[in-house]
């Protein structure tokens, strides 16, 4: 399979639009990560996504769909209404408050499938995962398109997730593909994403009983959506409801990976070992720790919302340089962290394969 990177310009919108409407896949840059997308109202080019992803077809995918465009302000919760009930049913006054509040941008909601959404879709349950991403490339596709896209991750599954367009070919290139199949992928180079982590994924599907819970942190926190809605955050119990990102291990590096906590002791490594330790501690804090002589050391922000937009970039890089082992130092704890130390156990969960 052949990897074509295009330029984010109106010819190549319109190219990928018609490759879109042909049932083919394509990866299109949004604010979080590039996605692998495909027509949501096409169960053979869903299936195309999982069969290049290697993703299990019971693990359910996020659909993205387009804004209601310039709308008075005082209507938006009508149009959101009239967008949503094309894939839900029974859409909660609190969906129309998010999605006024927080659309476009990096929030998923769980909502009752429509009865005409493609069970590819949802991997067999009752339910759909929906957003209106708020990157300007993938809005023009969405908006030129006419409808909604599944789009996972661009990259196969399991692995780290890609947040430029040089990310998704080095995923992709070495697959041997049926020609017949995907003779060749197209790729909009949207540049850097601007997020860096997956959408926060909030389930409405069982407001009445739970309240709004928050199946995956993202950069919009539980805090944010509690105060919004003024409620109080439900609990979500780990496999009741299947949804993307939801596996222990995830987002993996091929490097085995530790999340050093506070506390614990760095152990030397063998001369026959490579270590590298990324940390956010000042230089001062890092000398203190002698055993550093012996280890490298990768220098991030302490800053939530820096470290989710560099986080992936930075464990692609050093996958690729012969380390034996990353070694990241716990992140501290609040809800604007949670997104990026969810990732990280995740990653470190599956990595070192």
């Amino acid at each position: 399979m052949q990897i074509q990177i295009l330029p984010a310009n109106a010819a190549a919108i319109t190219q990928v639009v018609k490759d879109l409407r042909a049932g083919q896949p394509v990866a299109i840059p949004t604010e979080t990560v590039y996605g692998l997308a495909a027509d949501a109202m096409n169960p053979d080019a869903i299936r195309k996504i999982f069969s290049l992803k290697g993703r299990p077809n019971n693990h359910p995918v996020i659909v993205h769909i387009a804004p209601p465009g310039k709308i008075k302000s005082e209507l938006s919760q009508v149009v959101w209404s009239q967008l949503l009930s094309h894939w839900a049913r029974d859409v909660p006054v609190q969906a129309l408050q998010l999605a006024q509040a927080f659309w476009p941008g990096p929030l998923t909601m769980i909502l009752p499938k429509a009865k005409d959404v493609l069970n590819e879709l949802t991997g067999g349950q009752e339910t759909v995962g929906l957003r209106c991403p708020s990157h300007p490339v993938a809005l023009k596709i969405l908006e030129q398109f006419g409808g909604g896209l599944a789009a996972p991750s661009a990259n196969r599954f399991g692995c780290v997730s890609p947040t430029c367009a040089a990310h998704v070919e080095e995923e992709f290139s070495p697959i041997n593909i049926d020609s017949l199949f995907l003779p060749t992928l197209q790729v909009i180079d949207g540049g850097a994403c601007e997020v860096g982590i997956e959408s926060t994924i909030v389930d409405l599907s069982r407001i009445d009983t739970l309240g709004p819970v928050i199946l995956r942190p993202g950069v919009i926190t539980a805090k944010q959506i509690s105060d919004l809605l003024g409620l109080s955050m439900g609990t979500h119990t780990s496999g009741e409801l299947r949804h993307s990102g939801g596996l222990a291990a995830h987002y993996a590096p091929k490097t085995k990976l530790q999340i050093l906590a506070e506390g614990e002791v760095l152990q030397t490594p063998r001369t026959t070992e490579k270590f590298i330790f990324i940390t956010y501690l000042d230089e001062p804090e890092i000398i203190a720790l002698s055993l550093l002589q012996t280890i490298d050391v990768f220098r991030i922000p302490k800053d939530a919302l820096a470290v989710s937009k560099v986080l992936y970039a930075v464990l692609r890089d050093l996958d690729k340089q012969s380390y034996t082992q990353m070694i990241v130092q716990a992140f501290p704890l609040g809800q604007n962290w949670d997104g990026v130390r969810d990732r990280l156990e995740r990653a470190a969960t599956g990595s070192g394969v």
